[in-house]
């Protein structure tokens, strides 16, 4: 399985730019759950995880995911 780079757009990892899984067609996974690396985790480990969506292929062969939702408390929690 080979790697496909993404630029998160939207929400709090805007601009953010990620080599995410690909699959057999070089496209990333439909959803993907991210913790932003420049938020803190809170007290007792759970952090807030941002569910964003495989959008299109962008002119430069990368992929954007747009941003969905916020989970507060952690998709695990």
């Amino acid at each position: 399985m080979g790697e496909v780079t993404v630029r998160f757009v939207g929400g709090p990892a805007h601009d953010l730019v990620r080599a995410l899984p690909a699959d057999p067609a070089g496209a990333p996974p439909t959803r993907w759950v991210l913790r932003h690396p420049d938020t803190p985790p809170a007290p007792g480990g759970g952090g807030p995880d941002h569910l964003y969506q495989r959008d299109r292929p962008a002119g430069d062969g990368h992929w954007t995911m747009s941003f969905v939702h916020t989970y507060p408390t952690g998709m695990s929690q």
